[in-house]
């Protein structure tokens, strides 16, 4: 087999005499003694429920390859959630195959051997010396607790169900089925119910959250320094999610004043204005890739005006009335009727309305001031299990082991003529993460405070 590199453009030719001084000299390869990663046992499950779902089929989940950010420079690798559900493993372009006999194989490119070749210190992709060591086949086995191959070794030759749109290799080498649709709708519903370890892992990222978000209120003085001070307060929480975990587990949102009422605002070059408050969405990204969510909107200057006030109270409500609606059974959609209900009963008596709060809820006039609907699935992906059938997750009901969020919001637009002065600008949205119980719900992130006075409280004390 021809070796092939990935050389950069600048890569320096490598003479005959040090090819083979390369080869030479080295210690043992072996790493230090591998344990199995704590997911083994539970991926095993996983995999076993995946292959009685599809029995006699063969089923390919590829991990994904690695994307270009810059010509020869690329995005530190995530892999995709279900192939990371299934097997715990986190390097690119390896695949797991489920036989028909529902034995699993995960074929890998592990680290190349320094005796057999220039790859492990001339590939600026893949080499050993300039992205780190993969495991060999015998140390993945032993992490994943499953049969590994080499790469070069997958057969995808016959029928096959895919999980398409992760892999163009795979992609191209297996004919496209009637039946892969089905795979990646199962793939994202098994996910609806979260088992032990993976409540575990959600407690870990929203306990990490938690101190990001205290990070962020000792930061304020400093921050109030910067022209860009929201970049200010993304960098603090950033060091906490990348301290304590991956990363973030999305971009976070750190919207001062009138940005607030920008419902994904990820540019965080605002300033600081200490009149303002301050919307934060934002969660730490564990290392085995299960993200919290939450949001806190606060005020600046350490105490809520008036103006402020009433209109948090209002969102307050709103969750508070969605939250008391979780339970086994429950509608998926019933949190959001809740908070909605209450937010149209505010907006009347601010005198934003005329209309009933039934009228109002089924004409969608409301919608102008909170546009979008107030909390999803939470796990692997920030919105998970994205890719499951309505009818199992929007339009279905809640279940003992989901994990979900609920955030309810207003977004008083600056330009909007339809309210009073003093209500334009504003942006409140109030997030946590709440595990469903058999008689109701968990808070897991129960360790910040909501409530108004709460909040103010537990501003003067890290400040």
């Amino acid at each position: 087999m021809t070796e092939r590199l990935n050389t950069g453009s600048h890569d320096l030719p490598v003479t005959e005499e040090l090819a083979a001084f390369m080869r030479t000299g080295w210690a043992s390869e072996r790493r230090a003694e591998i344990a199995p990663r704590p997911i083994a046992p539970w991926a095993a499950k996983r995999r076993a429920a995946l292959a009685q779902r599809f029995p006699g089929e063969r089923l390919v989940i590829p991990a994904g390859t690695l994307k270009v950010r810059s010509n020869d420079c690329d995005y530190r690798f995530r892999p995709h959630s279900a192939y990371s559900y299934l097997t715990g493993a986190n390097e690119s372009d390896d695949v797991l195959v489920i036989e028909p006999s529902g034995e699993a194989v995960l074929y890998v490119r592990p680290r190349a051997p320094r005796a057999e070749g220039q790859e492990f210190y001339r590939d600026r992709r893949y080499g050993e010396f300039w992205a780190g060591p993969r495991p060999d086949l015998a140390e993945a086995s032993e992490l994943y607790q499953i049969e590994c191959a080499h790469i070069r070794d997958l057969d995808l030759t016959g029928p096959a169900r895919v999980l398409r749109g992760v892999d163009p290799s795979v992609d191209a080498r297996v004919e496209r089925g009637d039946g892969d649709a089905e795979l990646e709708s199962f793939l994202s519903e098994m996910r609806l119910v979260k088992d032990e370890w993976e409540v575990g892992e959600l407690r870990s990222a929203v306990d990490a959250t938690v101190r990001g978000f205290e990070d962020v209120v000792r930061a304020l003085p400093q921050a109030f320094g910067h022209s860009r001070g929201e970049r200010y307060l993304e960098g603090v929480f950033g060091l906490r999610a990348r301290l304590e975990g991956n990363a973030v587990g999305y971009e976070s949102i750190v919207a001062s004043g009138s940005h607030a009422c920008v419902l994904h605002w990820i540019r965080n070059d605002g300033a600081l204005r200490r009149d303002d408050l301050l919307l934060m969405d934002a969660g730490v990204e564990s290392d085995t890739l299960y993200t919290a969510d939450v949001t806190r909107t606060i005020p600046l200057s350490g105490r809520f005006s008036p103006v402020q006030r009433q209109v948090y109270e209002l969102v307050y409500e709103a969750q508070t009335a969605a939250i008391a609606t979780l339970r086994p059974g429950a509608r998926f959609r019933d949190f959001h009727l809740a908070a909605m209900r209450v937010i149209c009963d505010g907006l009347r008596e601010w005198g934003l309305f005329k209309e009933s709060t039934d009228t109002l809820m089924e004409t969608g006039l409301y919608r102008r001031y909170t546009l979008c609907s107030s909390g999803h699935m939470l796990g692997l992906d920030v919105h998970d299990c994205a890719k499951s059938r309505a009818e199992v997750y929007l339009d279905g009901v809640l279940e003992e082991g989901n994990v979900l969020t609920v955030e309810p919001g207003l977004y008083l637009q600056p330009d909007d003529l339809t309210l009073p002065e003093e209500l334009r600008g504003i942006g409140v949205r109030i997030e946590d993460d709440l595990l469903i119980t058999a008689d109701g719900a968990v808070m897991l992130s129960d360790g910040l405070p909501r409530h108004p006075d709460e909040i103010e409280s537990w501003m003067g004390g890290l400040l």
